[in-house]
């Protein structure tokens, strides 16, 4: 890992396909879930759903810590 990859982890989620791909943010995610054969996922890998998606997951990782409190509290 390099140190410019490390920091960009901090900020999103990646993933390295078998086939040499860096995959990041919601791309990633989705992506992830086509290989668990979650179903209806694979299309929102493409335009305008993905837009959509990775400004969603950029807003949900910008802010974590407030997040957390609400979806993990433990109860």
């Amino acid at each position: 890992m390099t140190p410019a990859l490390r920091e960009a982890c901090e900020q999103s989620i990646h993933v390295l396909t078998t086939d040499g791909q860096t995959l990041k943010g919601a791309d990633a995610v989705y992506f992830i879930y086509d290989e668990l054969g979650i179903p209806l996922v694979r299309f929102l890998r493409y335009t305008p759903f993905i837009e959509v998606s990775e400004l969603g997951y950029r807003v949900v990782a910008a802010n974590r810590m407030l997040f957390s409190k609400f979806l993990f509290t433990g109860k």
